[in-house]
Parts: structure tokens; sequence; C-alpha cells
């Protein structure tokens, strides 16, 4: 039997971020916090990993939350509620490290505000007090603030405007709170590759144990390619078999920010140029009521 990996729910929540509900029994029952999947929009796209943000055992579905950055996410946005995914492998990677740490901080960022929901209320069924702090650029790009406030202890939203909540960063709240007389015995950071340096630096003074979810690096997912290798604490470090946690101290930052602005330049001009070409193609016709598609 071919599995099909129907969209059953799709929306654009907030500018730029699309909530995607997709249909697979098999991950769903095996789905466990911090995990990821590896998605294909299409038979000649790229594998990409994305965080599962919630999942739903009695309707056999997963929650996932797309950021359009690049050709593979904007191919991917394209589809409509009641298409199939091409590809969906998962869950794969170790799942967040929970348990009764005491008093637990999470920070989302981007993508990362869907994907620590999960951390959050796993974190909450141990029994620890959970602090979630989410960010954005502005008010009108948060979202998810129902949902993880509903299952953790303190919620707090940053702003880079100062259009709701603290201006500034999860790092500066977080700083802020630490100012306050706050302690807290684990932190979990989930977004771009800044914030979790950042989050990192903030928490290192006061010796909190930090994790980073470093999916956004990887490739192949498996651990073949060799494209999320990182070097932590000497030691190299392939994010999809080893992670998505891995310790923020010892990170090696450096050398990740390195790797990662490689094909910055090619990654933007592939970017641009196919926006252009899907833009006036049929593959956009299709999804028009003028198209005859869905």
């Amino acid at each position: 039997m071919v599995r099909e990996y129907r969209i059953i729910e799709k929306s654009e929540i907030v500018p730029n971020v699309h909530k995607f509900v997709i249909r697979d029994h098999s991950i769903a029952r095996k789905a466990q916090a911090g995990q990821f999947v590896l998605v294909m929009a299409n038979e000649k796209g790229e594998r990409i990993p994305l965080t599962l943000s919630d999942w739903d055992l009695k309707e056999g579905t997963i929650t996932l939350y797309v950021l359009e950055l690049g050709v593979s996410t904007m191919e991917l946005i394209d589809l409509c509620e009641g298409d199939s995914l091409f590809s969906l492998a998962g869950p794969l990677g170790h799942e967040a490290e929970v348990k009764k740490f005491g008093r637990v901080l999470l920070g989302g960022g981007c993508f990362g505000v869907g994907g620590i929901y999960p951390i959050a209320k796993a974190m909450k069924e141990e029994g620890n007090h959970v602090t979630a702090i989410i960010e954005a650029r502005s008010n009108y790009l948060i979202y998810n603030q129902e949902e993880i406030g509903s299952v953790v202890d303190e919620l707090y939203i940053t702003t880079s405007d100062g259009s709701m909540g603290l201006k500034g960063h999860v790092q500066d709240q977080l700083a802020e709170l630490i100012k306050n007389g706050k302690r807290y015995d684990r932190a979990y950071f989930m977004g771009c590759t800044f914030m979790l340096m950042k989050c990192s630096e903030a928490t290192r003074p006061q010796k909190i144990p930090t994790g980073v979810a470093l999916n956004a690096i990887m490739l192949d997912g498996t651990g073949m390619c060799g494209c999320c290798r990182v070097s932590v604490g000497g030691e190299t470090k392939f994010a999809c078999v080893d992670g998505p946690e891995l310790d923020g101290h010892a990170v090696d930052w450096d050398e990740l920010f390195i790797r990662k602005h490689i094909y910055r330049e090619e990654e933007a001009v592939s970017y641009q140029s196919h926006a252009c070409r899907s833009m006036t193609g049929y593959e956009r016709d299709r999804k028009t009521p003028e198209g005859g598609g869905a």
C-alpha cells in the first residue's frame, strides 16, 4: 500500500508563516517532543527538515509550521489543502531531554515558536515550572501564543519594534528575568542560528544547562551527507543523528556561521529567479478558480 501524505489543513497564520496539518498515522504514533520530519513538496524538490509542532493520535495527523525562506519552502507553501506531499519521513532525531529539572526556560523565534510547544507541554507534564519566551519583529508576526500559554506557567513576548511585550529579543527578556531574581535549572531554544547563539551566551554566566535545536542546518537527515556536521566541545557531531538538541555552550558558533553562509548569494539568486517563474507559470495558475485547481 502506497502511503499518501495528504494535507488536511493549510493556512497562513501570520505573514510568511504557514501551518500544515498532514495525515500520517505512523508518524503521529511514534512522535516525541523535539523530533523532526523530512519533507519533499515534489519529486524534484529538496528534502527539508521541519520540527514536529504537534500530533493527534486519534486523527493520525501531525502539525508543522513553515517559514518561507527559499525555493524549497516556496514550493511547499504552493501546495493547497487536499494536495499530497511527494515524501514525508520521520520521526527523526533524538527527542528533547525531558525530565523533572525544576524551573525550565524555553525560547522560540520564527519557526521555533511553533516547535517549542510540544517540549513545553512535555516539560509541564513532568512537573516542571515552565517559562516560555517567544519573539518576532512586530506584534502582527506573533503566533501560537494561546497554545503555548495554555501549557506553561509564564509566557513572555518580545518584539523588535516594541509593539508587543518587551522591546528586544528572547535573550533580552531572559536577562531582565534574571536581573529580577529568576533562576532556571534548564534552558532550551529553537529558532534561527543567530538567536540560538545569543541565547546560549545569555545563559552561560548563570551556568544554566542549555540545549539548542540545530534542525535548520540539515539536508539528508540520516547522517550520510555530512551537511549538518557541527563542532561541539571539540568533537564533530551530526545534528540529524546526534541531535537536533545539542549543547549550546559547547557549539563552535563561528565555524557554524561560516558554513551556513557559504551559499548565501546563490540561495538568494535561486529564490528570486524561482519566485519570478512560479508567479508566471501554470503551477500558480492551477490553484486558482480560473486554472481549475483546488
